[in-house]
This record gives structure tokens, sequence and C-alpha cells, in this order.
């Protein structure tokens, strides 16, 4: 029924041409790994960190090559991690560079995926794409020598994806154990989505976790029965690409440390004893959700015209800046913003031509298409295919920041992928630290509990609470003898009934059927989503869909020198009843439309509240964070490219890893068996991780480090000759050494 958004390019333009000119190494490599995104967990957090890390030993690589640049992680200290490198000697034919930088940029992108995605669900079709490409450019996944001093290329993509692989080991991100939480545990139990209404709710500021009959992630993976854990809540700690100190706070709850980048403040709450304080704010940020919730039909015969004429071209400054004028800025009854649109398309000089269509259709394709499922490369990946499709525009300037001389095609691209990942892998961490800590609960669950609790708009009326919900006519209402959902017995009678979305119930076949919009039980409310998946399985605030698409849209903004999309205007096509996933639609053929990159990003952001994902509180925050994310990274990146940034380029490398508070003797060994000494991390208890050139994790143990028995025992004895990484982790410490069998 329909294309699957994975693979749907961004329809930019409505000329067709060859892109395979536009393409480097680079940008193939990339193309893999999205593919293999797609075909994983829907983890947007851990996706944003491999994008990153991926374009990081690209870069690198590439940099490594060229006399001003400066490496990222080569030759640096990256989050306390060193990376030793003597640098290595470029070669003077330019024809010879291209090879030797394509050659160590396929070894070391080969090296870290088929290790980032070996357990993955779609692990056979991922690792045979991986081996397919690398096998097609003629390389050998034999050559395993980690010795870039000889000058060989291979070696030196072996060596930093090494690196990589094991810096991945202890940055926080506790990719060791499979990205699994340490010590978050949610406060509210599960809310069981095959019985109505919502039976328990200790805090209703707090996230509730989802429990199901059948789950189906945003990448389409099935899970039978029982409650998601939650995604990341601690991804606060990972280690980050331009997020500095400045930017942190360590907040405790619940007896843990929170570590919060960026920190917007707390969100609204309600107050459950006498709905005081935030809970008028608290409502009003849900019941527009719900009210929103009533434009999903295609049988509304409001039309908008949805084009740039008047959609988009909202100022930074029009944002508001406390949550008291957040219903000055979103329109509670039409839906939609403060919108300002264009009078003309500036690369023309002609006016947006308008696009007359039914909102009903225009916000279910909006919700559906930024929702990035199923088979999705999640939101971070989602702006990669975004960026790939505008630079695969036959008339694109490869030029930095649009100025200058065009770059070379692999510099720009490497340079681009870098400084996207950087942002999007910042985001993964500043938002999901506010996730974490904040714990925010999500919209079918604030919206039943108030229902469940009555109404709070008159003493005296039936089932009255503060902290209820407020009757509004048309979309919020109590159900009166004669209601059509009075039940037989009345037994519904003063419950709360909401004009809205009608749910699943009311769809038997998606290619044919159309649950439309209705008086429902508040009870059975339910968000514009598919019915195996409802919710993501984390806290609310902030929106991350809000944060990646705000940085994403200052990146390519600053990348490419200009606010608007080649040509003016990007689009995306919605065919006729061949788009929507789980009820037919949309009834006519909607075209998305942007001028500027940053009006992608505020639909994106709309389009969440539309489906019944967040209010508008878990929004704005959301998008200023991921405006000052956004443009951090990009002046980071930009000062690593102008070699602006230290390094330990030429510092010996057994010194400067023996500098950290580790040494390994003798190094080499000649049988494997390595006395290593600790002169740090006293009175903690460490573990050993010893892993091999693919990342294989070929030794654990673990230590009580005393301080009296400094010097420990790793014996390697059954291991081959080559070269291994340790890595020593313990509570607020981590070393690595590498070690050389002869």
């Amino acid at each position: 029924m329909k294309t699957q958004i994975a693979i749907l390019l961004f329809t930019l333009f409505s000329v067709s041409f060859d892109t395979q000119s536009q393409n480097s190494i680079a940008r193939d490599w990339n193309e893999v790994l999205l593919e293999a995104i797609r075909n994983d967990f829907a983890r947007p957090t851990v996706h944003a960190r491999n994008l990153f890390h991926t374009s990081v030993v690209m870069y690198d690589v590439w940099a490594a090559y060229d006399d001003s640049a400066s490496t990222m992680f080569l030759g640096k200290e990256m989050n306390g991690f060193p990376v030793p490198f003597n640098g290595v000697e470029a070669p003077l034919d330019p024809l010879l560079l291209k090879k030797y930088r394509e050659e160590a940029i396929s070894y070391a992108a080969y090296r870290l995926l088929t290790h980032r995605f070996e357990n993955s669900p779609g692990a056979s079709h991922s690792l045979f794409l991986m081996d397919s490409l690398f096998t097609e450019l003629g390389f050998d996944k034999n050559k395993t020598s980690w010795n870039y001093a000889s000058g060989d290329p291979a070696a030196l993509g072996n060596y930093v994806a090494a690196y990589m692989i094991n810096y991945g080991q202890q940055d926080g991100a506790n990719e060791i154990n499979d990205y699994t939480n340490r010590f978050y545990d949610p406060v509210n139990p599960p809310l069981d989505l095959g019985e109505p209404g919502i039976p328990y709710l200790i805090d209703p500021n707090r996230w509730q976790p989802l429990k199901f009959d059948t789950f189906v992630d945003q990448s389409g993976n099935l899970f039978l029965g029982g409650t998601p854990e939650c995604l990341s809540p601690e991804w606060g700690a990972v280690g980050a690409f331009s997020l500095t100190e400045n930017d942190l706070e360590i907040l405790e709850r619940d007896s843990e440390e929170w570590w919060v980048y960026q920190n917007p403040g707390h969100p609204p709450y309600l107050d459950t004893v006498d709905g005081t304080g935030d809970s008028d704010l608290f409502k009003w940020t849900f019941e527009l959700v719900t009210a929103w919730s009533s434009h999903m039909d295609p049988s509304d015969t409001t039309v908008w015209d949805i084009s740039p004429n008047s959609i988009g071209n909202i100022p930074i400054e029009s944002y508001p800046d406390s949550f008291a004028e957040y219903p000055s800025f979103y329109d509670f009854e039409n839906g939609g913003d403060i919108s300002l649109g264009y009078d003309l398309n500036p690369a023309t000089g002609l006016p947006y031509p308008p696009q007359l269509k039914k909102r009903g259709d225009y916000a279910r394709v909006l919700a559906e298409f930024w929702a990035d499922g199923p088979d999705s490369e999640t939101p971070p990946g989602h702006w990669f295919t975004l960026l790939n499709a505008v630079m695969d525009y036959p008339e694109f300037n490869f030029k930095y920041k649009g100025q200058g001389d065009e770059l070379d095609h692999l510099e720009f691209q490497v340079k681009a992928y870098l400084t996207l990942g950087g942002a999007m892998h910042d985001v993964a961490i500043a938002s999901w630290g506010v996730k974490g800590y904040y714990d925010y609960i999500r919209p079918i669950s604030a919206l039943r509990y108030m229902a469940k609790l009555g109404q709070s708009t008159d003493q005296n009326l039936p089932n009255y609470h503060p902290a209820g919900i407020e009757l509004i006519p048309g979309y919020i209402e109590q159900i009166e003898v004669g209601d059509s959902l009075a039940g037989n017995n009345n037994q519904f009678v003063g419950q709360i009934k909401m004009k809205a979305w009608r749910g699943h119930s009311f769809i038997s076949n998606a290619e044919t059927d159309i649950a439309h919009v209705g008086w429902i039980l508040a009870s059975n409310w339910w968000p514009y989503q598919r019915p195996s998946f409802v919710t993501p399985p984390f806290p609310g605030f902030v929106s991350g869909h809000s944060t990646y698409s705000r940085a994403a849209a200052e990146v390519m903004t600053m990348l490419t020198g200009d606010e608007f999309f080649p040509g003016g205007v990007g689009r995306f096509v919605a065919p006729k009843n061949d788009f929507l996933v789980f009820e037919k639609g949309p009834s006519d053929t909607i075209v998305l439309e942007w001028a500027k990159y940053y009006d992608a990003s505020d639909q994106c952001s709309l389009s969440r509240i539309w489906g019944g994902i967040h209010p508008p509180a878990d929004d704005i925050l959301g998008r200023k964070m991921g405006r000052i994310v956004g443009i951090e990274a990009f002046n980071y990146a930009e000062a690593i490219f102008r070699g602006d940034l230290d390094t330990l380029t030429g510092v010996d490398e057994d010194k400067a890893l023996a500098s950290k508070g580790i040494i390994a003797y003798p190094n080499p060994s000649v049988n494997g068996q390595f006395n290593v000494k600790l002169d740090q991390a006293c009175g903690e208890d460490v573990e050993f991780f010893v892993y091999d050139t693919f990342g294989r994790m070929v030794l654990k143990q673990s230590i009580a480090n005393d301080c009296k028995s400094a010097v420990y025992d790793v014996n390697l004895t059954a291991q081959s000759r080559g070269v291994y990484l340790l890595t020593v982790i313990g509570k607020d410490s981590k070393f690595s050494q590498r070690l050389i069998i002869q």
C-alpha cells in the first residue's frame, strides 16, 4: 500500500538525473549505514552515535592525508580517551592520493559497521550489503594489519576503526551490554493497551511504559508481548562531540546522578490535590493534542493552502519565551502555527504555486511522513537522507558555507557528514538527558488520566475534580443521558468524551478503511499511530524530533550558506491512496513543500502533535535546544577543519597512554602474558576488557583495585599474534592501552 519511507527520495525537483557523479566513497558507505539502520532496532540515540562515529573515522582518514586539516580522533584525546597517532605521508600524485583515501575510508567504515551491526536483527541483509560494497571496490577483508606506519592505507583504516570500536566500549553508551539501562526504573506501572482507560498511574507528571500483546518498533521489528524497556534515559552521560562542561548540569533524582546538557527547566506539572501551580498549562498542552486529533479525517471539509505561500517562514524571535505564550503560537482550534509564508521563491522570483488540499489529508500525511516508520532510518538518519538528496541536485554547489571554490565531493561530504553527525549525536545526548531526568508523561497517559479524574470546569457539574480535564465544547464534553456513548444502562453518563480520531477498532482493512473522526470515550483515546507502536518507548519532554530537526536545519543552512532548499523549494510526494500505513489515504496526492530547511524542521515538530505523540510543552524548548546544539556543533566542526584544535600527533604512543594511569608490560609480549599496572582508580571495582582488531571481546575480568596490589595479570596466551586493545572501566574512571603479542 505504501512505498517504504526508508527508501523514498525527497522529490526535490521534477527533473531526473544521474546522481553517480555526485557520489564519493563516503556517500557510498553512508548509504550502506542508513540501510543498516533501517534494518536494525529503532534506536535514534544509538544510531545518531553510529552516524557520528562512522563520520569521524571517514573524516579522519581524509584529514590524515591533508597538510592543513586537523583530525577529530587520530592523535587526539576524545572525551579523555587517547588515540595515539604519528601521522602518515600523503602521496604527491593526486590519483594515488584519491586511491589511498578511498581504500582507508573503506577499511575504516567496513570494520566499524560490521562490528556495530553484527548482532542486528537485520544482520544478514546489512552485512551482505557491507561485504558486497567492500568486495565490489576490490578490497580484501583478510587484510587486518594496524601498522599504518608501513604506508598501507588499509592498515590506517583498520587502525582508526579499531580505536573507534574500543572508544565505543567505554564512552558511556553501555554498548558492551547492548545499550541497556544501568539504573533507570519507571515509577509508573505499564498501561495495558488491551484494556480501556488507565487503571494505575502513580505520578501523572512522570512517564508511563506501555504494555502490548504485540509491539512493532519504528523499524518494523516484532516483539511478542511484554513492555518495551525505556530507551536511553541515561544517555546524557555519553561522550559528546561539541557539548562542553559549560552546557552541563549534573542533577540528582531517585538517588542517581543525571547528566543534563542545555537544561531547559521543567515542563508544566499537574497538581493533583487542588489543581494549582502549572496545572492549567498542563491541561492546555495535552488538550490541544486531542483537539488536533479531530483534524485527522479526509471527510473534514476544511481546505488549506499547504504551499510555502501560507506555511513556513517563522522567525526564531517569534518562538514563545514562556509556556504562557504558547496559546498565541499554536492555533488550538484550527491547527498549525503563526506561519507567515513567502511572497516569492527567491530562486525563480515568482510566487510559489498554491496547493489547496484538505487539512485532514495534510495532517495525516505530515504525521506519517515524519514518524519515520516502519523501516525507518530514525530521525537523525532521516536528516542524513535529506542531506544526501539535497546534494544530488545537479546544480548543487559543493562550496563550503556557499563560499569560495567548489570542493572535491569527497572533501565536502566527509566534512558535511562529520558536522551533521556530530550535531545529531549531541542532540541525542542533550535531549535524552533531559528526557531521562524530567521523565515526562506522554499524551495517551495524560489525557486518559485527567479524564478518569473527571472535569475541572464546573463544580456544579458531575464528576468534578480540580485536576480533571477541562470541558471544551466541540472537543471535550461530558456524556449525558441519551448520548450514543451513554451505554445500555447509562453506565458512562457523566464520563468524558472527546471528538478525536476514532482509532483502530474502526479499521479492518488498512487498504480500504478509514477510521475517521468522531466522539469517543476518553478512556479509548488513541494517538494517530500504528496499533502495534502507539507511542515511542521513552519519556516525552523534550521532543527528539523537534530537537534533531532544528539542529539539522541549522547545520544545513550554515553548511550550504543558504537558508533555502536548492531551487527555493524541497518537496516530498505522498501519492493518492498509496502512502498511509494503517488506514487508506491520502484521498488526494499531497506534496509536502518547504522553502527553507527551518520550514521542514517546523513542520516536523507540528507533525508530532497531530500524531498524538507530543504536546506543545515538549516542542518549543526542543526546537530552541536544537538551535543551540546545531550552531555549536557547526562551529566546532569548522574549527577542526581549520586545524585550530590541539593535537597529540607526534607524542610517543606508550607515553601518551601511560600518562592516563595505565601501563602494560612487557609490551610487546612474546607469549601473551601481560602485567597491567594501574596508577589511578584506587578503591574502585574495575573491569578489564580486551578486544581484537575486529572488535570482538576476547577477555573480561573483574578486579577489586585496593591500591595495594596495583599490578594485575592479563592472560592472552590463548590468543594469536597481533594487536589488541585493553580497556579498563571503573565507576568514575576509564583507561585504554594497546597490547601487542609478537
